[in-house]
């Protein structure tokens, strides 16, 4: 008897299965007028409240409260203008599945991120369209078009006053390794009765703010500024190709580090008056700026003549916030099995994991890298970490499963600031001496504390000694600043006399 089990198979197996239903789509067009090339750009969709605004202001915000955002990257106009369509299954934040996003109206806003140079959302030469109230809802069909019709504009230097003056200074350092024009960009605050004493230099106050602060509080540091003692203070920017370029020579960014030393600080010391000599440089900042105030001073002893680091990203990578980046496998889970925390509250409640951060940045960054993110884990990353194959930064770890690929470590460990002045300390320690001075919470939001602490262990024990000054604030969160403005000049000014700095005077014409 013949048998044809598989013909009557194929010819029944269509009528049983049920067509998988259309999901629910946004399509992002280009409006004709934009003539911009954005292929291969990174489209980001945000998921307002409805009658917000601007609901791209909060792209990029943490937290299961956060406004939820889609990622994708956009390709050439088609012949209808779309770059980009986004659906459930288009990476998204906070969301674990967008099933879960409750119906309702939103307001919703496309943004098309472009700026190779300043990495962060909503940056000058972006491009975005208008927010559009509309009913979401991923469970059912249904398709939403948005138009990207509008640029963020330009970028534009502030004016002047008469205390403070801005830079976008052309740096051939950057220029040469990034192959294009690079700037770098700072604001110099003048003492008060500055042009009043036309004879007079300056020492010099270096100051970094937190993450991506931008060089334009400048502004508002002008107005608070006391008096006495008199510095001139530099103020860095915290935008780069990769986010915050950590001020420091590195193989992603850049030679930041020599374009300061060697290019801005000399033009500035020699433009407003500076004394011009290392026992008249001073660094400080908080959190980022803690970071990079102590990374300059070390990477560059005889250059700087004292930091003030308070609240200082890891100065240790066996504290990487919680990751032991030497010994542990996996950046988001420990080994007991847990979710690694990424932010914390002084009671020791969580905020946020490290996976759930580090999430968002996937969804910002081009191909889904949060290596390209812009924020601090891929800033972090392009600083410390040596550049692939492909001319990006080599993730130290899968950023879809967080296993930490230690082919990379060897790189990391020369911004690792408490091996690098430890395996160098015969060298370091003389020039270091008394310089350090380091400031902590013990209950860091984002755990610090516990790199600050490895650094001291070092720091004690050191020899020659290094008299640093290292302070743990009890029961003290990521805010810890012990030292008001006028404090932390004055002590930069008693350094600034011991090391030989009496009044300084320009040799009249």
């Amino acid at each position: 008897m013949m048998r044809f089990p598989s013909v009557m198979l194929v010819l029944v197996c269509p009528l049983l299965i049920a067509a998988e239903p259309a999901p629910f789509r946004i399509s992002v067009r280009l409006d004709p007028k934009i003539t911009a090339s954005v292929a291969g750009e990174r489209v980001i969709v945000v998921l307002g409240r409805a009658g917000s605004k601007n609901p791209r202001s909060s792209i990029g915000n943490t937290g299961m409260d956060a406004a939820p955002i889609l990622g994708t990257d956009a390709t050439a106009p088609r012949a209808d203008g779309v770059i980009a369509e986004l659906d459930n299954k288009s990476i998204h934040f906070p969301l674990p599945s967008l099933a879960a996003l409750k119906p309702g109206k939103y307001s919703v806003q496309a943004v098309v991120h472009r700026n190779r140079d300043l990495n962060f959302p909503n940056a000058p030469g972006d491009l975005y369209g208008p927010a559009v109230d509309a009913d979401i809802d991923f469970s059912k069909p249904g398709n939403l078009a948005l138009t990207i019709d509008s640029a963020v504009p330009d970028e534009a230097v502030p004016a002047d006053t008469d205390r403070v003056k801005f830079l976008k200074f052309p740096s051939k350092l950057l220029s040469d390794f990034h192959g294009r024009p690079m700037f770098y960009r700072a604001a110099v605050v003048l003492p008060a009765d500055f042009d009043k004493e036309p004879t007079r230099k300056y020492p010099l106050r270096v100051h970094i703010g937190g993450y991506g602060s931008r060089y334009t509080m400048a502004r508002s540091m002008g107005m608070r500024r006391p008096t006495e003692p008199k510095f001139l203070t530099l103020v860095l920017d915290g935008a780069g190709p990769f986010g915050d370029p950590y001020q420091v020579n590195s193989a992603n960014t850049g030679p930041f580090g020599d374009a300061l030393t060697r290019e801005l600080i000399p033009h500035v010391e020699a433009t407003y008056r500076g004394v011009g000599a290392g026992h008249a440089r001073f660094t400080d900042g908080h959190s980022t700026g803690g970071w990079v105030s102590l990374a300059l001073q070390i990477f560059y002893p005889d250059y700087f003549g004292g930091c003030w680091s308070f609240c200082p990203d890891p100065v240790d990578f066996r504290a990487f916030e919680v990751i032991n980046i030497y010994k542990s496998q996996n950046a988001y889970v420990n080994d007991y099995g847990f979710e690694r925390p990424a932010k914390r509250l002084v009671n020791g409640d969580v905020v946020y994991t490290v996976r759930h951060e580090n999430h968002v940045e996937r969804v910002l960054g081009r191909g889904d890298r949060w290596t390209l993110s812009g924020k601090d884990w891929g800033a972090w990353n392009a600083t410390f970490g040596p550049r692939g194959d492909d001319g990006l930064p080599k993730p130290l770890w899968d950023g879809a499963t967080g296993a930490i690929d230690k082919s990379v470590l060897d790189h990391w460990k020369k911004y690792d600031l408490r091996l690098v002045a430890e395996e160098n300390w015969g060298t370091l320690g003389p020039k270091l001496r008394g310089k350090l001075h380091i400031y902590a919470g013990d209950c860091d939001d984002y755990f610090l504390n516990n790199a600050v602490r490895l650094m001291d262990r070092f720091l004690q024990q050191a020899k020659p000694p290094a008299e640093a000054t290292v302070v743990i604030g009890p029961y003290a969160s990521h805010s810890f600043h012990p030292l008001s403005e006028k404090q932390t000049l004055d002590a930069m000014q008693a350094a600034f006399e011991k090391g030989g700095g009496a009044t300084r005077t320009v040799p009249a014409k």
